[in-house]
């Protein structure tokens, strides 16, 4: 059954919440610590991660991808120097974070706040070391995908600049462009099986096949035809490939969500960044109720997604 518009947006954005928020509590885990069936509240004696958190919580991922959504919806466009602020008062103030409190800030994007406290411009804040690869930017990019109606070369151009802010790695930002090019075509009605290699396309037409973007992306994230086990750590290329996989066979947005905790380390940012899409794919009413009921911060969500959905 082919899904509303409307209720795919509504599901990509709080299916990508609902599902960082289902992983707070597992991340730092081997896969073979976690219960059998993850739930918003652990089981007795399970020992949580950021045990001083409420069920229900969502992390810097959700934080920082509702501060993306709000930036493009006040300024119109992707303008790094506001999103690179709104960045600063979440860390300084807990804007977009539930009850305002602020846990578990990656490395890289920890280091480029603190330069732009110092007054380093945004776009010059994010490492380029091959070693500052990261998810912490390709957790918050989806709203990009959704909001964007420039061309597909504006959309990766954006997609990048958004990601440079605090991972400037090629890298990086390759991951973020596909992922920002898959999103819109999914959200356009592509067919699920075809949207990925549709994105994939797209971006090596943008660039060229002989681009250093396309080089990077075709040799360090998704070589062609090559095998690689799944994996869930913080490492940017891990969380695409995962993405990639787990939504692919057409599964459940519950089962690619859970699938994604599965992979142990990471949960909350694997999860999110898979939700985002098989909520994209499925649609909000494909949602767990019971995951919808338990999470929090419904007051700072409901309003951007109704000013994005009236957009």
């Amino acid at each position: 059954m082919r899904v509303a518009q409307e209720e795919r947006i509504r599901g990509a954005i709080l299916g990508h919440l609902a599902a960082d928020a289902l992983g707070v509590p597992y991340e730092f885990h081997e896969p073979a610590e976690l219960p059998e069936v993850v739930t918003m509240d652990p089981p007795p004696g399970f020992r949580r991660a950021h045990a001083s958190t409420p069920p229900g919580t969502w992390s810097d991922d959700g934080a920082q991808m509702l501060a993306l959504l709000d930036s493009l919806l006040e300024r119109g466009r992707l303008d790094a120097e506001d999103l690179g602020q709104r960045f600063v008062a979440w860390y300084e103030r807990g804007a977009y974070a539930v009850d305002g409190v602020v846990f578990d800030v990656g490395v890289q994007t920890s280091n480029a706040i603190l330069a732009m406290r110092q007054g380093i411009p945004a776009l010059e804040a994010g490492s380029s070391d091959d070693r500052a690869n990261g998810n912490g930017s390709l957790m918050r990019v989806l709203p990009l995908g959704l909001w964007h109606r420039g061309s597909d070369a504006e959309l990766c151009a954006d997609a990048a600049t958004s990601s440079r802010i605090t991972h400037a790695h090629l890298r990086s930002q390759v991951c973020c462009e596909v992922y920002a090019l898959w999103v819109r075509r999914l959200l356009m009605g592509a067919a699920p099986e075809k949207s990925f290699d549709d994105a994939v396309a797209a971006f090596r037409a943008v660039h060229g096949s002989a681009s250093d973007a396309v080089v990077e992306f075709e040799t360090r994230v998704w070589p062609e035809n090559a095998r690689f086990e799944l994996g869930g750590s913080g490492y940017v290329v891990d969380t695409f490939r995962a993405t990639v996989r787990l939504t692919e066979s057409g599964a459940s947005y519950e089962e690619v969500v859970r699938a994604a905790i599965a992979l142990g380390h990471d949960t909350d940012t694997t999860a999110c960044v898979a939700g985002g899409i098989a909520g994209l794919v499925h649609g909000v009413d494909a949602i767990p109720n019971a995951w919808l009921d338990a999470l929090r911060g419904r007051d700072l969500v409901d309003p951007l997604l109704e000013r994005l959905l009236r957009r």
